[in-house]
Parts: structure tokens; C-alpha cells; sequence
């Protein structure tokens, strides 16, 4: 089927706490948009380009734990500023819809609810990094830390993010919670659901969104 080609570009990102699902969602959307015959781009965050992939690799080595919650958020944001400029910007400027695993929020939750760096500073930073580029949608999938923390464990071995204190992970499922609340225009949150119920709402939504901004798809 030949690609369809959209009026402009639409920014979709996915996130949530570690072992929400949200890696598999965004695949299954991205195959989805697909076959509807538009022309998509999968990417993640930390990652997309080859630099980003690297520093990528530095974040999640569990040897690295001596990486404090500030060194992190710099590092996540170099990463992020190769792929807004690589990756996604060109993209968009092209028509294509952007389906992104984590993007910013991430690093407000992590490093700043539960990592206790200055919200604002991430804000300046992230700001200037993205070009003040915002998703156009976000999908927040939830899971109980206690159950996305066993979906890990039965997956193998651990990334030095995952891998972190169930404390931890608790504050980052409730800064999730607090950020879906601020910027529920923008954002969507999907509860613990079956995998295909998951599936099943955020293409629901994302055929409520598209029609609207693109007309019928």
C-alpha cells in the first residue's frame, strides 16, 4: 500500500514506569499507522541516532551506578538533543508521524519528581535541547511498581534504571500520576490493562486525534 502523505507532521510519545509496556505498545502503534497506509517513524529516547545509542548504552550499564540523578539528566539530554535534531524535527518536517518510547517527561519524572534535581532547571535545559518541540500526544501507561518490577525480572537481567530500589520506581509511577494530572489535554493515561485492552484504547484515541487534525484516515 502507498504511503499516505499527512498535512504536517504529529509528534506521538509513550511512557510510564519500568515494565508498563510501553516499548511493545509503541511497535504495535507504529505497525498500526502502518497499515493505514501513513508514513511513520519509530524511534526511543534515550537513542534514535548513533550518538544518542551510545550515550544510551552509558545510562543503562549497570556498572555505571555512581551516575548521580544530575549527570543523568545531562546525559539524557545530549542524547535528546541529537535525536530532536536528527531524527524527529526532519521527520516532522517531511509529514510523518513520529511514534517516540519515553521522550521528556521521562526525564522530569525520573531525575526530577524521583531523582530530586530541580524541575525548573530540567525545564531550561530540556527547553532549549527540544526547540520547543512538545508531543502532540502522550500515551502514560500505568502498572503497579510491584508488577512491573516482576514483567522485568521474568524478562532477565535488569538495566541500571530497572534495577533501581522498588522505592524508587514507586515515586516515578507517582510522578507519572502528578504530570498526567497538570497536562491532561496532551496527555493520555491508560490504566493496567490486558495487553490487547491496552492495544485496543490507544488506537481508539489515536483515530479520534488523527481524524481530527488529519481528516478521515
Amino acid at each position: 500500500m502507498a504511503s499516505k502523505r499527512v498535512k504536517r507532521g504529529f509528534f506521538v510519545t509513550l511512557d510510564g514506569p519500568e515494565g508498563c509496556g510501553k516499548s511493545t505498545q509503541a511497535k504495535a502503534l507504529a505497525l498500526w499507522l502502518r497499515q493505514k497506509g501513513l508514513s511513520v517513524v519509530l524511534t526511543r529516547d534515550p537513542g534514535g541516532s548513533p550518538i544518542a545509542e551510545e550515550i544510551r548504552g552509558l545510562l543503562l550499564d549497570p556498572r555505571h551506578q555512581e551516575l548521580s540523578p544530575l549527570a543523568e539528566t545531562l546525559l539524557y539530554e545530549t542524547s535528546r538533543a541529537s535525536l530532536v535534531k536528527k531524527v524527529i524535527l526532519p521527520a516532522l518536517r517531511k509529514g510523518k508521524i513520529v511514534v517516540c518510547d519515553r521522550f521528556s517527561d521521562a526525564t522530569r519524572v525520573y531525575q526530577g519528581i524521583a531523582g530530586g534535581v530541580c524541575e525548573c532547571l530540567i525545564a531550561e535545559i530540556d527547553g532549549e535541547v527540544c526547540e520547543g518541540l512538545k508531543p502532540d500526544i502522550t500515551f502514560f501507561l500505568d502498572v503497579s511498581s510491584r508488577r512491573g518490577s516482576l514483567r522485568l525480572r521474568r524478562r532477565g537481567r535488569l538495566d541500571r534504571m530497572e534495577g533501581k530500589p522498588l522505592s524508587f520506581h514507586e515515586a516515578v509511577r507517582r510522578g507519572y500520576r502528578k504530570v498526567a494530572r497538570e497536562d491532561s489535554r496532551r496527555i493520555r493515561f491508560i490504566p493496567d490493562l490486558p495487553l490487547a485492552g491496552v492495544t485496543e484504547k490507544i488506537q481508539q484515541e489515536m483515530t479520534r486525534v488523527l481524524q481530527r487534525h488529519f481528516g478521515p484516515i
